[in-house]
């Protein structure tokens, strides 16, 4: 009777002790982690982000919102792993603005091995507070390109023997290549050893883009004359050629380096100069989320493209079958989203109409048969604005999405002209006109009127009536 309540009591005790023991260990664990985490606020943090492919919206948003979070944060710097083939101008900018406003330093890494900053990757180099890239990487090609791919007329071809030339400034220390990049003077004719574009657009987006250039390279005390022939020219340089320039300020081999190399360098801030202590800082790594990935994904012209035919044809088959709910559902979504990713892409109107045009063209084919003649001018319509839809260099839709969707168009309105061909040979199912030529047999008496008249009695068939005066009725079939 007595051991029972001994027992329990054991019990208790044992798990007391436990409990006891767990939560002792959960406070050194939380205790380790604080503490880890004070020193690491202590030595400090860099935020780490990665930029892959075009710079685009969704590219700006990830960067914006990686420049809050560091602000947030306290961080000391901003890394960005940079391999762009170039972008949006708009973007670009965007993007720009924000770094340059920024409290916190931005370190742009042209990395891995392989990469390289483009177009509008050299920019954004120009911009950094700290310009780095790896080993094996490159940048330049930093001309301005309009009209889905279509370069500046004299501006983004070949320059004159460029090998020869950068081999020359690499012999001389880079003293040839910057003296050949200063500006020269225009000759009687017209004529400049610098290109300057064929038409006053053209020149107006060169000379933008130059002097944009060159007010990045000087805020930071870079090269601005390689800058400006890396937009007229499209000239590139290696990792190791642009530290020699005087256009990066640092080839690292990794982000500890990156890091061991810049400590105690100089940057200039929207608030006047600051010293970085960088050795030693703590990882911290804002990679893109799924909005990222979504906007970028709705953002790409191809996929925005694709949307657009899917809403259009979605609401068509809606309309032309009410009750489906599911072409108009997803017709509905993809057109929306379609729409949003015309909204922040450089979309070319005329472009965008003529597609409209089109497909308006097309439609009134299926339902006026007009024997291919809109059809025809609907495809035509319809290719030509795909093709201008786009107003940007490395943000054009691929042709033969292009050519695919076209194809579809084509077998649709083939396929409507020839099933429209088709009814008007087949005689008549419906209406006063299925009886014409069609047997019948007279139940009552009565007179048919006709060219001629005929009395028909009951049980008789019915009377053929002539439609030439005077000629005799025969009795075999019906005609009104």
């Amino acid at each position: 009777m007595y051991r029972e309540p001994r027992q329990h009591q054991r019990r208790s005790v044992i798990w007391l002790c436990l409990a006891c023991l767990l939560l002792a260990g959960a406070l050194l664990a939380w205790q380790a982690v604080a503490q880890q985490a004070e020193r690491g606020q202590e030595r400090g943090s860099a935020l780490v982000m990665t930029l892959e492919g075009a710079i685009g919206p969704a590219t700006s948003d990830y960067f914006q919102r990686g420049l809050e979070i560091a602000e947030a944060d306290g961080a000391e710097l901003v890394i960005v792993r940079l391999d762009t083939p170039g972008g949006l101008d708009a973007s670009m900018r965007d993007m720009i603005s924000a770094m340059l406003a920024s409290d916190v330093p931005v370190a742009f890494y042209v990395a891995p091995a392989g990469a390289r900053a483009a177009s509008a990757g050299t920019y954004l180099l120009y911009a950094s507070h700290v310009a780095a890239m790896a080993p094996s990487t490159h940048m330049g090609s930093a001309t301005p390109v309009q009209l889905g791919g279509g370069g500046v007329p004299g501006i983004g071809g070949e320059p004159e023997t460029p090998d020869e030339d950068e081999a020359a400034g690499d012999d001389a220390g880079g003293t040839e290549a910057e003296e050949t990049s200063d500006t020269p003077q225009a000759s009687e004719n017209g004529d400049s050893d610098k290109r300057r574009g064929e038409t006053a657009m053209e020149r107006k987006v060169l000379e933008d883009a130059v002097a944009y250039i060159r007010s990045l390279a000087e805020r930071h005390g870079r090269n601005a004359d390689w800058a400006e022939s890396a937009v007229r020219e499209a000239h590139n340089l290696t990792a190791r050629e642009a530290l020699e320039r005087n256009v990066i300020d640092v080839v690292a081999s990794d982000l500890d380096d990156l890091l061991t190399q810049i400590d105690g360098r100089e940057v200039v801030m929207a608030d006047g100069q600051r010293t970085l202590a960088t050795e030693g800082l703590a990882i911290q790594r804002f990679d893109p989320d799924w909005r990222t990935r979504l906007l970028a994904v709705i953002t790409n012209p191809n996929v925005a493209y694709f949307l657009m035919i899917i809403g259009f044809y979605g609401l068509i088959f809606e309309l032309s079958n009410p009750g489906s709910l599911v072409p108009g559902t997803v017709g509905i979504i993809s057109l929306l989203l379609a729409l949003f990713a015309f909204q922040v892409l450089p979309v070319n109107y005329a472009g965008l109409a003529l597609i409209l045009v089109g497909m308006g063209l097309i439609v009134g084919e299926a339902l006026m048969p007009s024997f291919g003649i809109l059809g025809m001018g609907g495809i035509v319509a319809f290719v030509i604005g795909s093709v201008m839809l786009m107003d940007a260099d490395t943000l054009n839709i691929s042709l033969p999405l292009i050519g695919g969707v076209a194809l579809v168009a084509a077998g649709l309105m083939l396929w409507v002209v020839t099933r429209f061909m088709g009814l008007r040979r087949r005689p008549a199912r419906t209406g006063q006109e299925e009886l014409l030529g069609s047997e019948a047999r007279v139940l009552e008496g009565f007179r048919a009127r006709a060219m001629c008249d005929c009395t028909v009695s009951a049980g008789m068939p019915a009377a053929r009536y002539s439609s030439s005066p005077g000629r005799s009725c025969g009795w075999s079939t019906w005609m009104a």
